[in-house]
């Protein structure tokens, strides 16, 4: 082995031997937020690349920044394009988590962009890769698909009926359940918390844990995140930085300033 490289996947590892792993969601798409948030202790920190404003790059320099502690990052897709999972894994992304599955034929396909042939679709290019250490690690191209830990969510009506099936495909190691997607998809739209959307995230984890596979969720509700994690979720996120931030900067500047007083009106801007 090279000296100073950790191979396997903790993180996977850790979902399989069904211990509980609680994570925190980095939205600010900044370096210098990910590693202040790594030294905070958090089992896994999720690296949004659907609704925050990360791309390739900043993705990779979140990865660099947490890579020296303890917190293991996951990488959310936009989607489950094959052409981009592929950079995520050349650049070193071994917890994925995809968006928007819908049926298993779906989760069939990521799985395969995920694998070398015969497996799988995945380019072979790992000497140019920080996956492989730049071809430092000699075995990786026949160890990769094991250490990759492939994580669906099921975020839609649709997704809930098919999810025995999406559970069952080999290669998805977890199944994370959208609460906001799935609301809009019950016609709740910003109502996560109605109890026929909760019915539903309850009834669908306890699918995803009788099947052997991972279940996982985010919510700022620590209450809520207890009774996940009661129910046998073994990745549950429970916070996002930039609503933390938010919510706390208006708290302060609403002990100072009065927010009913309308601020003076901004010069134009000439056009």
């Amino acid at each position: 082995m090279m000296q100073g490289v950790v191979v396997g996947n903790s993180f996977k590892a850790a979902l399989s031997n069904k211990q509980a792993q609680i994570g925190f969601w980095l939205a600010m798409s900044d370096a210098y937020l990910a590693e202040v948030s790594a030294s905070a202790g958090f089992d896994w920190l999720l690296i949004d690349g659907e609704h925050a404003p990360n791309d390739l790059r900043s993705t990779l320099a979140s990865l660099q920044a947490v890579a020296p502690y303890r917190s293991q990052p996951v990488v959310r897709a936009v989607n489950g394009d094959v052409a981009l999972i592929k950079q995520l894994l050349e650049i070193g992304v071994q917890n994925l988590l995809v968006p928007m599955v819908d049926t298993a034929e779906q989760a069939k396909q990521i799985v395969k962009a995920t694998r070398y042939p015969p497996f799988g679709v995945r380019g072979v290019g790992s000497a140019v890769g920080r996956a492989s250490r730049w071809n430092a690690r000699s075995d990786y191209v026949k160890v990769a698909g094991d250490e990759v830990c492939l994580l669906v969510q099921a975020e839609s009506v649709l997704a809930l009926e098919n999810l025995k099936e999406i559970c069952s495909v080999d290669g998805v190691d977890g199944v994370f359940i959208g609460p906001t997607d799935l609301a809009a998809s019950m016609g709740h739209l910003g109502n996560p918390g109605h109890p026929d959307v909760q019915a539903a995230i309850e009834s669908a984890m306890k699918t995803i844990v009788a099947s052997g596979k991972a279940a996982g969720t985010l919510t700022s509700d620590p209450q809520l995140a207890r009774r996940y994690l009661e129910l046998g979720c073994t990745f549950v996120a429970t916070g996002v930085d930039i609503v933390m931030f938010a919510n706390a900067a208006r708290k302060l500047a609403s002990s100072f300033v009065d927010t009913s007083i309308p601020s003076p009106e901004k010069p134009s801007a000439g056009y």
